[in-house]
């Protein structure tokens, strides 16, 4: 509960977060100023704007409850995140920041047509709308569990309309260079509460420490165990195969293809620029699973101990209440760090909401002629009326004493639309013969093609496949097999309707250049990563060798491919600034994590 000197904390935080939006802000007339921030954020803006915009009340909140209800099989939701983050830096940006676009809608339109552009846009804001009624659900309810019995006590109507005000004001007037400064202050203070919370759960004597907790778990029956990545294929919530397939599939599409997420590297100095901003975003990715979801765990064990019960959404306000002293800041510390969590994806989504429907909509289709101050005008209208909607929404669809995992619950909401665009950026980028035509197509179909393969499995299908992926199939699988069926539509429709050889500019190869010489090279490194691995995960499995040292020798493995790659190139920047030896540590981080928590 916040004491005297926490509520001054807090209530200082937020009015620093608003003075620093507005100073920040855009000041000149110029739509990219307000849309791209001139194109001018360096890496560490990058990195902290697509931290902060990626971790919302989802990771401190949600991600800690599901850690707390499930186990650490949540942390795929970060550690998958680190090859989408390749795949953005190395097969996507050189593309986007190519042709000099706005939005990725943009993109789709010079591959594919208005069709495509169009559908891309529609289904981006209401995804967005999703997102952003979620946030203020949880950003809400969470609020007022650490604000309950003080003067500052909300209601859950208060909270949502307290996180409609603040974000809305420097948003408005702002655009993304407000965004973009105030993601970078919040991300830290992010960094901080969850750290700081995790370090007090984990001193509690109930607890005794990370490795204590580790091994009080390992001590319970194998079904009870939840310091583990990997849970059965049948699994209703977290399947390692569908954690390995359909997930990536989606962490592919939120990274790569998400507008609110790519904006902050379209925005970076240059390609270097955004790479080494995203890739450095993505180190601070492998936190989560370490304070947040670990945190989970560690929570669930100091409440069985101490007879608490709690719904996996209210874990990490109680346990807030439960762990952290009073009266010395720390609780305002980690309500602001709270409040700045949501409030860094909520205004990023509003501005590439804004972004989408006055690019992609108003001057395409409404007012080709708009000037500078008209297009900045329509884009603050665009953010009042997309907070309002999902203001509403908030408010009236979602049960603020419900004990369902939200987390899961957006994921599952989301992943109906998302194979289908997938499809279309993918072979856009890389078949030649992929025309508007079987894009418009196979983005349509989609969300009937994953309700068609759910009612499939769940009718018929699941009396032979069943026992091996569980009873219903889990959205990961349904999102793998849906994209699946998608490609197979574009690349027929594309095949069966012709080539469209003016379009085909716009693909990977054209913006590779000269690099595309060291795809040969690439692509056997990738062969020798993939049997390489493999033979490490075999090994895993079959327990022949020590776990510790197969994480190591994973690890190494990997980053030593792209060292290898760097010294054959040639380095392009100076050491500690080089791209690829970023992508080659992150890599290999992120392989040991998958190694030693098997």
């Amino acid at each position: 509960m916040l004491s005297g000197f926490d509520i001054v904390i807090f209530i200082l935080f937020l009015v620093a977060v608003m003075a620093v939006g507005l100073l920040a802000g855009s000041k000149d007339e110029s739509s990219e100023d307000y849309f791209l921030a001139g194109r001018k954020i360096p890496w560490w803006g990058v990195a902290g704007s697509i931290f902060g915009t990626n971790v919302s009340a989802n990771h401190l909140v949600g991600m800690l409850g599901v850690g707390f209800s499930i186990g650490f099989a949540q942390s795929h939701y970060e550690l998958g995140a680190v090859a989408a983050l390749l795949v953005l830096c190395y097969f996507f940006l050189p593309v986007y920041l190519r042709l000099d676009i706005f939005t990725l809608s943009e993109y789709l339109g010079k591959r594919f047509g208005n069709a495509s552009s169009l559908l891309y846009a529609l289904i981006l804001i209401i995804l967005i709308v999703v997102q952003m009624t979620a946030a203020f659900y949880i950003g809400s309810r969470s609020l007022n569990l650490l604000l309950e019995g003080t003067s500052l006590e909300l209601g859950y109507l208060g909270g949502v309309l307290i996180l409609v005000l603040i974000t809305s004001l420097y948003t408005v007037v702002g655009g993304l260079t407000a965004v973009v400064w105030t993601d970078v202050m919040q991300s830290v203070l992010l960094l901080v509460a969850g750290v700081m919370v995790a370090i007090l759960t984990f001193a509690q004597d109930e607890v005794g420490g990370f490795m204590a907790m580790m091994a009080r778990d390992a001590a319970l029956p194998a079904a009870e165990q939840k310091m583990h990545l990997y849970q059965p294929a049948s699994h209703p919530d977290l399947p390692w195969s569908g954690a390995l397939t359909g997930l990536i599939v989606l962490h592919i599409f939120y990274w790569s293809t998400n507008q609110y997420l790519v904006q902050r590297a379209l925005a970076a100095k240059s390609l270097q620029q955004a790479r080494v901003g995203a890739l450095t975003g993505g180190f601070f990715k492998l936190l989560i699973p370490l304070f947040s979801v670990a945190g989970g765990v560690a929570a669930a064990q100091l409440f069985a101990a101490r007879s608490v019960t709690a719904a996996p959404d209210d874990a990490f306000p109680v346990l807030v209440n439960m762990v952290v002293p009073a009266g010395y800041g720390l609780v305002g510390i980690i309500s602001a760090g709270l409040i700045g969590a949501i409030i860094s994806s909520i205004d990023s989504m509003m501005n590439s909401a804004a972004t989408l429907a006055t690019i992609d909509i108003y001057k395409k289709y409404l007012r080709p002629d708009a000037d500078d101050k008209q297009l900045i005008r329509i884009g603050r209208v665009v953010i009042v009326v997309i907070v309002l909607i999902s203001m509403l929404l908030a408010i009236t669809s979602y049960d603020p004493e419900g004990a369902s995992n939200f987390f899961l619950v957006v994921s599952r909401q989301s992943s109906y639309f998302t194979p289908g665009l997938i499809a279309a950026f993918l072979l856009g980028m890389f078949y030649r013969r992929a025309n508007g035509k079987g894009a418009a197509v196979a983005i349509i179909s989609a969300p009937v093609l994953s309700l068609l393969i759910e009612l499939a499995y769940n009718g018929w299908l699941n009396a032979y496949l069943g026992d091996i992926f569980g009873p219903k199939i889990n959205f990961m699988h349904r999102v793998f097999v849906t994209l699946l069926a998608s490609l197979l539509v574009l690349f027929a429709i594309s095949r069966a309707s012709g080539r469209d050889q003016a379009r085909e500019q716009f693909m990977w190869a054209e913006a590779m250049g000269d690099e595309l010489k060291r795809l040969p090279s690439v692509l056997s490194k990738l062969a020798v990563f993939a049997l390489g691995q493999l033979g490490l995960a075999l090994l895993l499995v079959q327990g022949s060798l020590d776990q510790t040292l197969l994480a190591l020798a994973s690890a190494v493995f990997t980053a030593g491919l792209f060292v290898w790659h760097v010294a054959r190139y040639r380095l392009q920047e100076s050491l500690w600034r080089e791209d690829r030896l970023l992508a080659g540590a992150l890599s290999g981080a992120t392989m040991f994590m998958m190694f030693i928590f098997y």
